[in-house]
């Protein structure tokens, strides 16, 4: 990991701004945007939040878009970074919390650039546990990027940074609250569960019973033994049963889809 240097005298201080894509995210919003103070500009993509979402960004002095026509999780986030003309783009989720550490590597890092794109140490929890292994650590995101130089895939969901050009780390912690509790687990099993059945249907991809069986069962054995699941305890065999049970729903959705297309046919 290469330390940022600071940038010589008289140099013009860079200017970063944030993108943020947000939906009924008033649990998490405030912490996340607080630990924001040391950017320039914020813009939060609201997808028509019955909450205090739009409310709470305000108050912190965001700048709020409301698009409530939800086209996906990359072509959210590449409307958010497009209302940025900052000269460095960092984008967030609403349950991610810059670090102060993370924060003065961030400041360093544009001020005195050793790349275009810098990705950020991930650290994520599961219903209060922080986890170390069932691969979701280590986790070195790109999210920190120069104006023009990345932009987000066009994925429904599981969306990724796009670009050319090595990557360099950053110092401090992006700490994920990815899963409060249990009622989130299933909720998000549905929801990304669907949405990966609609990418794959798009791409003309196949379900079916057995096919979800099967990868439903290699999912759980895949983050449980050989990404090391079973060392985070009972958190970890959750993970993997939540893996499973994404991937099984997924495949029968997908298969429910084409059966659909072919009754309307």
């Amino acid at each position: 990991m290469n330390s940022p240097q600071t940038a010589p005298a008289g140099t013009p201080r860079a200017s970063l701004g944030v993108a943020i894509i947000a939906l009924n995210a008033q649990a998490r919003l405030a912490q996340c945007l607080e630990a924001l103070r040391f950017a320039d500009d914020i813009v939060v993509v609201d997808g028509g939040s019955a909450d205090e979402t739009v409310s709470i960004a305000r108050r912190f002095g965001a700048r709020v878009v409301v698009a409530p026509a939800w086209p996906g999780f990359g072509p959210q986030k590449n409307r958010a970074v497009a209302e940025l003309d900052t000269d460095w783009i960092l984008s967030i989720d609403t349950d991610e919390v810059v670090t102060p550490e993370l924060a003065a590597s961030i400041r360093q890092a544009i001020d005195a650039p050793l790349a275009d794109i810098y990705a950020l140490d991930r650290l994520s929890s599961f219903c209060g546990h922080w986890v170390r292994h069932s691969g979701w650590y280590p986790d070195w995101v790109p999210r920190l990027f120069k104006r023009g130089a990345a932009r987000f895939s066009d994925d429904l969901v599981h969306e990724r940074l796009v670009f050319d050009g090595r990557v360099e780390r950053l110092a401090g912690k992006l700490l994920h609250y990815s899963y409060d509790d249990f009622e989130t687990v299933l909720r998000k099993v549905d929801a990304y569960s669907s949405a990966g059945a609609r990418q794959r249907h798009a791409a003309g991809k196949r379900g079916g019973f057995a096919r979800a069986v099967l990868r439903g069962m290699w999912a759980f054995l895949r983050t449980y033994l050989l990404r090391g699941g079973i060392l985070d305890g009972r958190s970890g065999f959750m993970i993997a049963i939540f893996n499973a049970e994404t991937v099984y729903y997924r495949f029968l959705k997908l298969s429910l889809a084409a059966r659909g297309g072919r009754d309307k046919a």
